[in-house]
């Protein structure tokens, strides 16, 4: 499995070493390399996800999708971009100017905080931090604040009904959400980001197969979790056209609304990449212990082990999007304190006993 810290060293002795740049401007280089990297791998992604939405949406409602812009409809994603680019941006009377304005940027700043938490391949990780795990969860949480002021800035009824449900839901399945990772964290060992891939480096080590029942249980209900979170259909009550408009975003037009609509697929891809670093191994590969076939495996680079686990959890949240129906804020609710909380609470408790016993599996 390639190591990508040949290539991070490689370029700092380049700035160091042959450049003779001094350790500020070395540090300052990298930030900015870095910080490109990671919106240059954020816009790539929201414009897969969303040609992906609309094609996937397309096959389960017996449609072909977008097809008229560009070759089997790709380009279709880059004219809505150019559209919004382009829209006027319009001030809105009597909102809070602060709040309105504000609000876009604390979704998407929470949007790409916990996106530089993923571990793209071995040794490529942005953000490593020994408490990963908990600043993922802090960091997304500023996402809750976002919705709820852009309602409540917006000054409008229907916005600001949307963000008190939109918190209310946000709020709720996070603690489902901690309490799946906390699992995790308690079979692994640690709650570095690395440490945790590491940890499901080998044959049958990924996560769902060490902690068998308890850990595939954790990761069914972190995909229901984190579907609320990002609040994706049947749980996007927040945004319920019908009822709302477009909810906490009504009266945001541009790239004010552009910010969210970017957010909520990366948000998606974010939830999926974080089940695929917990629970199946991040870019781990697929080693079952055949010696040929671990070697076949383990010529696959991590980058592809990574993406492809990750767009099959997006798929299967796509799949869970359009099949179900909306539900209403007392069904949400209900199936988050009387079921979902309930089962992770006992999630835990099966987690630790299984640790303390010895009770893992291990190959």
């Amino acid at each position: 499995m390639f190591d990508f810290r040949i290539v991070t060293t490689w370029f700092d002795e380049l700035l160091r070493v042959t450049c003779g740049l001094s350790n500020f401007w070395t540090v300052l280089i990298e930030c900015v390399v870095v910080g490109l990297a990671i919106l240059l791998a954020y816009a790539l992604l929201a414009i897969v996800l969303i040609f992906m939405e609309r094609k996937v949406c397309a096959y389960f409602q017996c449609r072909i999708g977008p097809v008229r812009v560009g070759w089997w409809g790709t380009l279709q994603v880059f004219a809505d971009v150019l559209k919004m680019l382009i829209k006027e941006i319009f001030a809105v009377d009597k909102a809070d100017k602060l709040l309105y304005y504000l609000a876009p940027f604390l979704v998407i700043i929470a949007s790409v905080g916990t996106f530089s938490f993923l571990p793209w391949n071995n040794g490529a990780h942005i953000l490593d931090f020994n408490v990963g795990i908990f600043l993922v969860t802090a960091i997304s949480s500023i996402g809750v604040i976002g919705v709820f002021i852009a309602g409540w800035g917006s000054n409008n009824k229907y916005s600001v009904l949307s963000a008190m449900r939109g918190a209310v839901q946000m709020i709720s399945y996070e603690l489902s959400l901690g309490i799946c990772l906390i699992s995790a964290v308690i079979l692994t060992g640690t709650m570095q980001v690395s440490g945790i891939v590491e940890a499901q480096t080998g044959p049958l080590r990924w996560l769902i197969v060490q902690g068998h029942v308890p850990a595939t249980l954790a990761f069914l209900v972190f995909c229901v979790a984190g579907n609320a979170e990002a609040n994706r259909g049947p749980f996007d009550l927040a945004e319920a056209e019908s009822e709302l408009t477009a909810g906490y975003h009504t009266e945001y037009s541009g790239m004010g609304f552009g910010f969210y609509y970017l957010a909520e697929y990366l948000n998606l891809f974010v939830v999926s990449g974080v089940a695929t670093t917990v629970f199946l191994g991040g870019w781990a590969p697929l080693n079952i212990g055949l010696d040929g076939f671990d070697a076949i495996m383990n010529y696959i680079p991590g980058l592809v082990w990574f993406l492809g686990k990750t767009f099959v959890v997006v798929f299967l949240l796509m799949w869970i999007k359009w099949t179900f129906p909306r539900l209403r804020i007392d069904q949400i609710l209900k199936l988050e304190w009387k079921y979902l909380m309930p089962l992770s609470l006992v999630i835990l408790v099966l987690m630790t006993v299984c640790v303390a016993f010895g009770w893992t599996i291990h190959y």
